[in-house]
């Protein structure tokens, strides 16, 4: 997979993790003080959260073979 299609997925990723995040704020579970834990909600957001820090590391280590090959 190319730079450009893995920097292409984690923008897809923020963008869903964004409305996500959205919707999160006026569930009535947040209201709660324990609601985050309990939540699915932020159950999504954590796994979108390492889905884009996964990706993000690919990006990095193929950025840095580029620049060996320089």
């Amino acid at each position: 997979m190319s730079i450009k299609e893995l920097q292409e997925q984690v923008d897809n990723l923020l963008e869903e993790m964004e409305g996500v995040q959205e919707v999160c704020d006026t569930l009535e579970i947040c209201s709660q003080d324990d609601g985050c834990v309990t939540c699915k909600t932020n159950e999504k957001i954590k796994a979108l959260e390492q889905k884009i820090e996964e990706l993000e590391n690919k990006v990095e280590e193929l950025t840095g073979e580029e620049e060996e090959e320089e």
